[in-house]
């Protein structure tokens, strides 16, 4: 997708040690026109899956969920990385290694709004090692729904997710797919 490789290649930032900062229009200040086209474009690549529901992480992965869930009329669950006072005592539960926070991260789920037949779209703002969406499969096949494909805005395809995911036989699609950032560098696959 070429709107976002440009403001990716504009205003993304290589960090070193494989983190591209984004927080200007992705994940901490969000630019809606960006979001909507990048929630259009999944949800076409998508919409033959008949997904039910879509599922995402809190809280980067909000905002490409909830545009792509609403081009596809679908809604939106995220995965809360800590059990509010309102979320009942039976909830679903994994644990997945989160790269940029540096530690391991709860991911919960009430099964109020994630249940058995489900079909599972899952959308992240980003495929790096691919711990959290596999967390995110977990969580959906704990709940006995079924994950039928997982999209996301950027990957990092130098850190191996897609292999690691590869086991959940669905297809995978991401909008900018970074195959090199060694030296400050951001390239792009073909």
């Amino acid at each position: 997708m070429d709107l976002l490789k440009q403001r990716i290649l504009s205003d993304g930032r290589n960090l070193g040690q494989g983190i591209l900062k984004v927080d200007g229009f992705i994940n901490h200040q969000v630019d809606p026109a960006l979001m909507d086209a990048c929630g259009q474009e999944l949800a076409a690549r998508f919409r033959s899956l008949s997904a039910t529901k879509v599922l995402t992480a809190e809280i980067s992965g909000i905002a490409p969920a909830l545009t792509t869930a609403l081009h596809l009329g679908l809604p939106v669950v995220y995965a809360r990385k800590q059990k509010p006072i309102t979320m009942p005592n039976e909830i679903f539960l994994t644990l997945a290694p989160s790269h940029t926070k540096g530690r391991t991260v709860e991911l919960i789920v009430s099964p109020e709004y994630l249940g058995a037949g489900e079909r599972i779209l899952i959308i992240d703002d980003f495929l790096a090692s691919g711990q959290t969406i596999l967390g995110l499969a977990r969580l959906a096949q704990a709940a006995g729904a079924r994950v039928v494909g997982i999209g996301t805005v950027i990957e990092k395809s130098f850190e191996g997710g897609r292999a690691v995911l590869a086991g959940l036989g669905v297809p995978i699609e991401s909008l900018a797919i970074i195959a090199n950032m060694d030296d400050g560098r951001l390239v792009f696959a073909e």
